[in-house]
């Protein structure tokens, strides 16, 4: 198994210390391969916001850094840490260059295989945003979100007291578990109705603008997403429930979506 560690921070601090640990974790359990991404040396440019890389395709994108190099250690991975310390309450500077870079992934995800981690560290607040954020980002991209976990941390205030550390280990200890059990089951589960609502919200915009977005709706048309009766990207089973409901979003969206195009049309 591969492991592959996005590190949003920009030192080898708190956060690098809980990958290293859920790492230790894990390897004392089974050998697994381990790399670490430290996005502080990655050459990553600003995003220029030219929409290249949704109407044409990514590799028209003007900047070349090493973004799709990184997409690839994702796709040949089979579990990715996210890891990011909290700052003002949100993902490090980093790590939003890192999600930035790959905003195309949001219309057309594709790691479906993977398993996702998602990791944070904070002196007292802001955790809760950051992981939200990170399962936002994991989960439309296509990954399965296998764990969570944000622990407490400080970078210059002195010793966390005992029970703290105490804290911090047995929530590493619980998601490092996690990881690894959805790392081994070599299969995904069940489809979940947060991510079967992202499916009919990413099928209705595409199948209906058609020429509008030529790269987006080749992508979804050769995947077979846009096929009748399609319920997820996978074949993984579907509540019923949960798809009826999807139904029912796609079609509120495309009714406003044939609105807009509408207005714009009589305009």
């Amino acid at each position: 198994m591969k492991v592959l560690v996005i590190m949003g921070s920009p030192r080898k601090g708190n956060t690098y210390r809980a990958a290293e640990r859920i790492r230790e974790i894990i390897q004392k359990k089974v050998p697994v391969e381990w790399e670490y991404v430290m996005l502080k040396d990655a050459h990553l440019e600003d995003c220029r916001g030219c929409y290249m890389c949704f109407e044409k395709g990514e590799e028209y994108c003007s900047l070349k850094d090493e973004a799709s190099p990184l997409e690839q250690k994702m796709m040949d991975a089979d579990g990715v840490i996210f890891a990011s310390p909290v700052y003002g309450f949100q993902v490090s500077y980093l790590m939003k260059l890192f999600i930035d870079r790959h905003g195309y992934i949001f219309h057309r995800p594709r790691f479906f295989r993977q398993k996702a981690l998602l990791l944070t560290t904070a002196g007292f607040s802001g955790m809760s945003d950051v992981l939200k954020y990170l399962n936002l980002v994991a989960r439309i991209w296509g990954f399965e979100v296998s764990a969570r976990v944000g622990i407490r941390s400080h970078a210059t205030f002195g010793p966390l007291p005992p029970y703290v550390m105490d804290e911090n280990e047995r929530k590493l200890q619980v998601a490092a578990a996690a990881f690894l059990t959805a790392l081994q089951s070599g299969t995904r589960s069940r489809s979940k109705l947060f991510d079967v609502i992202g499916f009919h919200i990413g099928r209705a915009p595409i199948d209906e603008l058609g020429d509008l977005a030529p790269k987006d709706h080749k992508y979804w048309k050769e995947k077979g997403w846009l096929e009748k009766g399609k319920r997820f990207y996978v074949d993984v089973p579907v509540n019923p429930l949960y798809h009826a409901i999807g139904l029912m979003v796609e079609w509120y969206m495309r009714r406003r979506i044939r609105k807009d195009l509408r207005a714009v049309i009589k305009d």
